[in-house]
């Protein structure tokens, strides 16, 4: 049986075992027969004395692996993030053929960052992390930590609706650096209430984590026995709630660190019902107002001044009156990733107007705001 190098199986269960030296027969002969073992005789004391193990080629060690669940991927602390009152959720622009724009990035990021702005989202909703590849999304999230991350704590979009993917992300996102990892439960799909728990408690083990609700785009909301149940995780840094105000005064009741996640409600939240703060798309456009908003008492002139403002960036789906605006605005350049596209001619007059009375010198950039054509969008379907 040493010498084998090579057999045929015939449907007896029979084998020729043939010489070692079979290559150096002509091309076409048949071998010699050498011996002939009867699969049938040994199969039933193999099927009862020993279990069925995988081959060593298929059981590899995970030593090699980078990162592990369990381990601590970061020195952030949760503390250090709950006590953040301003979070934007940073918009990503693009250049003409849907690549990213870092140069516009970069611009926003350091706007965002002179004007108190303590936080971002990055590749969230409103940085369309829907859009991306997981490449593209760990990518920006390490640029963004390498670039910015010693002035402004960078909190990395890494959910999923597959919690295989969420692992994956959240891995990879706190390998390069993010302070904290935001989670949106499983949409689309759905899930139970325990799944729900079992989601987001394998993806809690690794770092300071937001957990998202906002059942408008999910379809499944967040209930507080859930979130109940999560807060007793040493990681959960708190909630980014979209249900309303009453929801956030159920939490911050029990001392738990909520974020508003709508902006025409955040004032209230932050003043009345105590919420930590918000993480706001309208702070893209004038983050020093949303700054004072958050920081500087209850103003309730100030949240009215700034309501038809917040009021037009949701009239469509966000990001899409966003990118209208910072298009508008000169700071990034007119492109769009489809599916989404600009708002009308109608809107974008709208934006000139609100600009007008909100004041330009409140809003971010230098150029004035204008009025663009439709012919001036580029919209980019293959990116």
């Amino acid at each position: 049986m040493m010498n084998m190098t090579s057999g045929m199986c015939c449907k007896n269960h029979l084998i020729h075992v043939c010489h070692g030296d079979m290559q150096k027969m002509p091309f076409g002969s048949v071998p010699p027969l050498l011996g002939v073992v009867d699969f049938s005789a040994i199969s039933g004391s193999i099927r009862s004395n020993q279990r069925w193990r995988s081959t060593k080629t298929a059981v590899a060690a995970d030593l090699h692996l980078p990162m592990r669940s369990l381990e601590v991927k970061n020195r952030t602390s949760v503390d250090d993030i709950v006590k953040l009152r301003l979070i934007t959720a940073i918009k990503t622009p693009y250049l003409p053929d849907g690549r990213f724009d870092l140069e516009a990035y970069d611009s926003l990021m350091n706007m965002q960052i002179a004007n108190g702005t303590e936080g971002v989202i990055v590749g969230g909703t409103t940085g369309e992390g829907h859009l991306m590849s997981w490449d593209e999304h760990i990518m920006l999230i390490a640029h963004t930590v390498n670039w910015f991350g010693g002035s402004i704590k960078v909190i990395g979009n890494t959910g999923s609706n597959s919690t295989k993917e969420a692992i994956h992300a959240t891995e990879q996102g706190f390998a390069v650096g993010m302070h904290a990892a935001l989670h949106i439960n499983p949409y689309y799909g759905k899930t139970s209430m325990q799944g729900l728990v079992s989601h987001f408690e394998s993806v809690l083990s690794m770092g300071p984590t937001i957990i998202y609700n906002v059942p408008s785009r999910t379809g499944q909301d967040i209930p507080p026995d859930v979130i109940n149940v999560l807060a007793k995780q040493d990681n959960m840094a708190g909630v980014k709630e979209c249900v309303g105000n009453n929801r956030i005064k159920q939490y911050t009741d029990k001392g738990m660190c909520i974020w508003s996640g709508n902006d025409d409600e955040c004032h209230d939240a932050r003043w009345e019902f105590g919420a930590t703060g918000v993480i706001s798309v309208t702070s893209n456009l004038v983050p020093a107002l949303i700054h004072a908003l958050m920081f500087q008492g209850k103003n309730e002139d100030l949240k009215k001044k700034l309501l038809p403002l917040m009021k037009w960036l949701f009239s469509e789906p966000n990001p899409i009156a966003l990118n209208t605006a910072l298009a508008q605005l000169g700071v990034i350049r007119p492109v769009f990733r489809l599916p989404y596209v600009p708002l009308p001619l109608s809107k974008r007059l709208e934006f000139v107007n609100i600009v007008q009375d909100l004041g330009r010198e409140n809003f971010i950039g230098e150029r004035d705001v204008q009025l663009l054509d439709d012919e001036d969008f580029i919209l980019v379907g293959r990116y």
